[in-house]
């Protein structure tokens, strides 16, 4: 007997069991085939992450090294990273994330159940990149002080070791992160799960506290600044974009959506 299986383009992603059940009269044979995992495809029409161009989908899909943009406007620096999210235990580490979330722990059933929808997914893996709100998350920021004790950020120059770093430690968050390895390991798992990504750098990027859409400075009337706005401007950021429909807003703004993992505020 042959047969085959074709999933819904909107399927939840992850781990299957796979069985067999025969009906025979009275009698029901039933036998365990294996497992198999499903992730987002790229190549589906009919999935909401689908990209069209062959050379895009070979980018931000295939394409296990890039490059991240730092620095500061007037001296832009090139490093190299190695996403490598086909290496061995990769699915594995990035399903278990999914697993680790608040998401999942507050209520299991329907966290499960959303996960065929690649936004919902992009905010779960954008919540465990990080470990700053005690969730098990993979990275600490941190941003001044010394690193004698732990690694350097600016010492990374790849995804995986992070993560697998991460899985030895029994998922205790890794030291230390900084917006640009946040971005860079956030890449490597939603290209895993099969949601193409990329990495975005801002210079001179404005950090807008309040939300005026301003960044405010306050001076006294001898013209000395005053320490009362929390706002800045940081020499450069850096963030991901993960491409997929949103019929939640209407199709102006499918494409490129913005996620960002570095723990700045807690979310509303």
């Amino acid at each position: 007997v042959s047969f085959s299986i074709s999933s819904p383009a909107n399927a939840v992603i992850g781990r299957y069991n796979l069985f067999l059940q025969v009906t025979s009269g009275n009698k029901i044979f039933s036998r365990f085939l294996g497992q198999f995992v499903l992730l987002f495809n790229p190549w589906c029409p009919g999935d909401d992450v689908y990209m069209a161009d062959e050379n895009e989908r070979h980018e931000y899909v295939l394409n296990e090294n890039g490059i991240i943009f730092v620095g500061n406007a007037k001296y832009i620096e090139a490093r190299g990273w190695y996403y490598g999210q086909f290496q061995d235990q990769l699915l594995n580490i990035c399903l278990t994330m999914l697993d680790l979330s608040l998401y999942y722990r507050q209520d299991s059933a329907i966290d499960v159940s959303r996960r065929g929808d690649p936004k919902y997914v992009g905010r779960v893996i954008s919540s465990m990149i990080n470990g700053n709100d005690n969730d098990n998350g993979v990275l600490l920021g941190k941003w001044q002080g010394s690193f004698h004790s732990h690694e350097n950020p600016s010492r990374w120059d790849g995804s995986v070791v992070i993560l697998q770093k991460w899985r030895q430690d029994n998922y205790k968050p890794v030291q230390y992160g900084q917006c640009w390895v946040f971005a860079g390991v956030m890449c490597t798992v939603l290209r895993c799960l099969g949601i193409p990504t990329r990495l975005v750098s801002n210079f001179n990027s404005a950090h807008d506290v309040d939300r005026n859409l301003s960044i405010d400075k306050y001076y006294d009337s001898s013209g000395k600044s005053l320490n009362i706005s929390k706002d800045s401007t940081w020499d450069y950021h850096v963030w991901n974009e993960s491409w997929f429909i949103r019929p939640d807003l209407g199709t102006w703004y499918n494409g490129w959506q913005v996620l960002d993992a570095t723990p700045q505020e807690q979310s509303k």
